[in-house]
Order: structure tokens, then sequence, then C-alpha cells
């Protein structure tokens, strides 16, 4: 199971986590480009300042949970965040996760106000 898949597996939502938004909207703004290299440049650039700036403690609780519902791979990762924290593959997917999260949101705002312009609902 790569990462990826696992923290699209994990308990955690952009609503959950203490993140800047808007250090977060370069990931989102990547990957609605989807352009994979510069996804991946901004989530390696991003990462180790969300995971500072509050992501830690919730992402870490995040697998904890999965840990103890015995999700594959869940003991892996506890073990990446451990030793590598913010720079690890763990961190790397949470992130990417969130910001496919926030892409979303922002897809549905930017449908919801041209509908809205227009007398549509």
């Amino acid at each position: 199971m790569t990462a990826d898949v696992f923290a699209r597996e994990l308990e955690l939502s952009l609503d959950d986590v203490p993140v800047c938004l808007a250090c977060l909207s370069f990931v989102a703004s990547a990957i609605d480009s989807g352009h994979e290299r510069e996804i991946r440049r901004w989530i390696r650039e991003m990462t180790p300042d969300l995971w500072d700036e509050g992501l830690a403690l919730p992402a870490k609780l995040a697998v904890q949970r999965a840990e103890r519902s015995g999700v594959q791979w869940a003991s892996d990762a506890a073990a990446d965040l451990q030793r590598h924290g913010g720079r690890s593959a763990t961190a790397r997917a949470i992130v990417r996760r969130l910001g496919e999260q926030l892409s979303a949101r922002a897809q549905r705002h930017r449908q919801q106000m041209g509908s809205d312009r227009f007398g549509q609902n």
C-alpha cells in the first residue's frame, strides 16, 4: 500500500486540522493544474511548514486511530512519522489528501458562485 492510498483511509478532514489554508492552496492549485511534477514540488515544499504549524498532532492521532482499528500499513506509517516527521512520505501523502479536499471545496464554491451569479440554484 502506498502512502497516498493509506492517507485516503485516514479519518482526517480539512475541517479537522489547524493548517494555513493559504499555504495549502499552493498544493491545491498544483493539483488543479494536473501537473504531477508541480504537485510533488509544492507538497514537498509546504509539508514541513504545515506539519510544524499544526498538522503534526492531528495526523499522528489519525494514524494511531488507524493502528487501533487494524488498518493495514498503519504501523509502518506511524514509524515513518516518528522517524521523519514533516519530511516523511506519510506526511506528504496527508498534505496531498488535504490539498485534494481543498481543491474539491474550491471547485464546488466556484460552481455555486457561477450558478448563483446567473440566478440558478
